[in-house]
């Protein structure tokens, strides 16, 4: 269970670094520091301590991660609810009927979608230095646990999580419903905090996903190789085609699709993936 604290002192802990700040009023926190050494690509574990200033006790202690990509490499972002997992985000009845009803391993991922992000998380580059994942959503940090144990238990590429704040109980059936605007600053931040990334973007078009990776594509030119839309929901289709339209324009590819093999075609035809690689046949299922 996730629950927010205000104004709790927290620190990190890596190696010789220490960062301090307090939490917010919605008990949300971050650091920023700026490291005296370049560091080797790769992906390095920091430690959060919720600590006693007075006393200095620890009441609580968390594993996070820092990475640093190889300039080569891709950077993927991906949406979770109705892009990798079925959650029915168009339906409130349906939605909330898997949310109450469903656990992590219970609930299930649209076909193919594994494979897929499995050759992306190793397009042309290593088993030893997949490319980096975030996972942005509408979802709020009190499915944390679900959504974590969810891609563990299916397996997809490891990845950093950016949720939206956390709601009360009384508010769950609105989960994932809201929040769209800040989820446009959440995916900025990445790019911003990446400047030589080039990235690939993931979402679906029950939602708002369409005019928010439109408008990261107009505000970050160039840097974006392609966007892929699940296509589930029929009646916001004239207004996702006029988005896609908006990216097209830009000179981004768009695969507005609705089974994971045609994304797994687009992404070999744009030679994102490639067929000679070696984890395409020994690593990966298609």
């Amino acid at each position: 269970m996730v629950v927010r604290i205000a104004d709790a002192n927290v620190r990190m802990v890596w190696g010789g670094t220490v960062c301090e700040t307090t939490t917010a009023k919605d008990g949300f926190f971050r650091f920023e520091w700026k490291h005296q050494a370049a560091m080797a690509p790769g992906s390095y574990k920091i430690q959060v301590q919720y600590y006693s200033k007075e006393t200095n006790a620890v009441f609580a202690t968390g594993i996070g991660s820092v990475i640093i990509p190889f300039v080569n490499q891709y950077s993927f972002i991906s949406d979770i609810d109705d892009t990798f997992l079925v959650s029915h985000s168009s339906n409130i009845r349906k939605r909330l009927y898997v949310l109450l009803t469903k656990n992590a391993h219970s609930r299930k991922p649209f076909e193919g979608v594994v494979s897929h992000y499995k050759l992306l998380a190793l397009a042309q580059t290593t088993v030893t230095n997949p490319n980096p994942f975030f996972y942005v959503s509408s979802s709020e940090w009190n499915l944390y646990d679900f959504i974590k144990e969810f891609t563990r238990k299916n397996e997809l590429p490891e990845g950093v999580f950016l949720l939206s704040q956390i709601k009360r109980l009384a508010e769950v059936w609105k989960t994932g419903a809201t929040k769209h605007s800040t989820k446009f600053m959440r995916i900025a931040r990445i790019f911003e905090a990446y400047p030589t990334q080039r990235f690939v973007l993931l979402g679906d078009d029950s939602q708002q996903d369409p005019i928010i990776y439109a408008g990261i594509v107009t505000h970050f030119p160039g840097r974006v190789i392609s966007v892929y839309l699940r296509h589930v929901y029929e009646k916001n289709l004239t207004n996702v085609k006029e988005e896609i339209r908006k990216i097209e324009a830009a000179g981004v590819q768009v695969c507005h699709f609705v089974h994971s093999k045609e994304a797994i075609e687009h992404s070999y035809r744009i030679g994102l993936i490639q067929k000679n690689e070696e984890h395409t046949t020994s690593q990966v299922s298609v």
